[in-house]
């Protein structure tokens, strides 16, 4: 029997007449299309100027763009209220900090200043990227706006490297979180990716094709329960304590920082600033290592070293970053360890499991072999609720627009 189940396109474009009507006779429909991302590697390392092994997800942002004719941009995002934005100031606003609208007027900032002129448009789009599980559905968000008023909007092309840029600005400067570039340049490379931030403005990429189902080990990510949403305050202290070590140094960010001159010091940075704050600047070497060590098995085909050292890798984070539980909580609530520790019980010592992302909460990753995906899905969900576990595969292509 033929499978009559809608395509992505097929439901962004119900969405769209259901919110906006049918388009006008002649009019021009846009498809744009972000992934979502997960961390295979580098927890909390992009900011500093360090290294991250990323890939982008079958789970996406799909939409449908149309010119309207207006100076206003009209949004509508499946499961929330339509908004819109006027595009006489695209400066960042205090009312709209944590807002969607934040992120579209910050993003219609970054276009305008390739020389283009911003046009209102209409937008209705669905996302698979699940909310809260540290899939990065907002890079995913920016980079859709971001291929979107590129292609309505005349102007040059627009590099993958430098759109996840302008998507970083939107969500620093005009969101308010304090990210990295990691999240926004895996969706918008697409695949598997090493990227290296030594040099901000201008990070070395590199792409490999690897097919961890191949390899003999699925990659499932499980949500926890709960989410960072409203832990912005503890992210942000992250890359705050990591930057004060680089700081007593007079620098700006870790990789600038001699590991022999740390050492040397670490009594002096202790009284200073906490042993947190030490703790956290081992694991950015520590973790910083066994990216590159990761990669090198991932090329060499090795996935068994692999999953040795991304076992390593969840140790420094639950140890040394301590972005798994967080402190001062009520120690009876802690969603991401106990996801870690049921995972860890099911998988019996074989395949990896750490913490994804931001940490906290959103999710964990798991690398589970393939004959137990469907048995550690089915008990993960048991546990931790229908739907909290899921099989992910590596697509190749990042955020992009296409004329239908």
């Amino acid at each position: 029997m033929a499978d009559t189940t809608p395509t992505a396109i097929e439901r962004a474009r119900a969405f769209f007449i259901q919110e906006f009507g049918e388009p006008a006779a002649g009019a021009r429909l846009l498809h744009v299309h972000a992934p979502g991302r997960s961390e295979i590697s580098g927890n909390h390392t992009d900011h500093e100027g360090g290294h991250v092994i990323a890939g982008s997800l079958d789970v996406a942002v799909d939409g449908i763009a149309v010119a309207n004719g207006t100076n206003t941009i009209r949004v509508a995002d499946e499961g929330f209220p339509t908004f819109e934005i006027e595009l006489d100031s695209l400066e960042p606003r205090e009312d709209e900090r944590e807002s969607s609208a934040a992120l579209l007027r910050g993003m219609a900032n970054q276009l305008a200043a390739t020389g283009r002129t911003p046009a209102g448009f209409d937008f209705a789009f669905i996302c698979t990227v699940p909310s809260g599980g540290g899939l990065s559905s907002s890079a995913a968000v920016e980079a859709a706006y971001g291929r979107a008023m590129e292609a309505l909007w005349e102007g040059p092309a627009i590099e993958p490297v430098e759109l996840a840029k302008m998507s970083q600005i939107a969500e620093n400067r005009f969101f308010g979180k304090p990210c990295g570039l990691m999240d926004q340049a895996a969706v918008c490379l697409g695949g598997l990716a090493y990227m290296d931030f030594e040099v901000a403005a201008e990070p070395r990429t590199a792409k490999l094709d690897f097919d961890f189902d191949a390899a003999g080990y699925g990659l499932c990510l499980v949500k926890v329960g709960s989410d960072h949403a409203d832990l912005t305050d503890e992210y942000a202290a992250i890359p705050q304590e990591m930057q004060a070590v680089a700081a007593a140094f007079g620098k700006t960010r870790l990789c600038e920082v001699d590991p022999d001159d740390f050492s040397a010091r670490v009594g002096e940075l202790r009284e200073q600033l906490g042993d947190r704050a030490v703790l956290r600047a081992i694991h950015y070497w520590h973790e910083n290592g066994l990216v590159d060590a990761r990669w090198d098995a991932l090329t060499a085909g090795d996935i068994e070293r692999f999953l040795e050292l991304t076992r390593a890798s969840a140790a420094s984070s639950a140890m040394y970053l301590q972005n798994v539980s967080v402190a001062g909580h009520d120690v009876r609530e802690q969603h991401a360890m106990v996801a870690l520790g049921l995972a860890e019980h099911l998988l019996g010592g074989r395949g990896a499991v750490r913490i994804h992302g931001g940490g906290f909460g959103g999710s964990i990753q798991c690398f589970v072999p393939v004959d137990m995906i469907d048995a550690f899905t089915e008990q993960m969900d048991a546990w931790l609720g229908e739907g909290s576990c899921r099989h992910y595969a590596i697509t190749e292509k990042g955020a992009h627009a296409e004329w239908l």
